[in-house]
């Protein structure tokens, strides 16, 4: 079994502080930003979240940054969505609760971390779609202009992507 502390996000790019933070550590982060059951925002999802306003705030995101780009290693996934689309409706679920203790995400629920964001066509640019909800993020990078993404390109193989 892994320990959890050892499982990390990576926050870099144009960000005036680089952080590597563990679930619990995200759990410390500013309350105002914390979702303590994201079900009451997206039902069909469960666990504990952070806004990414919370991580932007944390690592400090530098002006010229425009897209956010989500690296999952576990699968080779990237996608990169304009920054001022989703800075607002995106959020990071990082745990969930047990009667002891709140626990990383299971694998099993897109984790160690899943990105998700809310009403996804609300944000109005085709660069925002449902494949920018990224199951097991390791790292999330502020880039200027659009970084590494490898989302489908067309419905054929969108629809490989999710037979996997």
């Amino acid at each position: 079994m892994t320990d959890a502390s050892a499982v990390r996000l990576i926050v870099d790019g144009e960000v005036e502080q680089a952080c590597s933070l563990s679930a619990a550590e995200l759990a410390t982060l500013a309350a105002e930003y914390q979702i303590a059951d994201v079900s009451q925002i997206e039902p069909k999802r469960q666990g504990r979240g952070i806004w990414l306003a919370g991580l932007l705030a944390a690592a400090g995101t530098k002006a010229a940054a425009t897209h956010v780009t989500l690296h999952a290693a576990a699968d080779d996934f990237h996608a990169s969505v304009p920054l001022a689309a989703v800075a607002e409706r995106a959020f990071l679920i990082y745990g969930v609760d047990d009667e002891a203790a709140m626990k990383p995400l299971p694998a099993s629920a897109g984790g160690p971390f899943r990105f998700f964001i809310r009403d996804h066509a609300a944000c109005h640019t085709a660069e925002v779609d449902e494949c920018a909800n990224v199951k097991f993020v390791d790292r999330i990078e502020l880039t200027v202009g659009p970084g590494q993404d490898n989302r489908p390109q067309d419905e054929a193989e969108h629809s490989k992507l999710h037979e996997k």
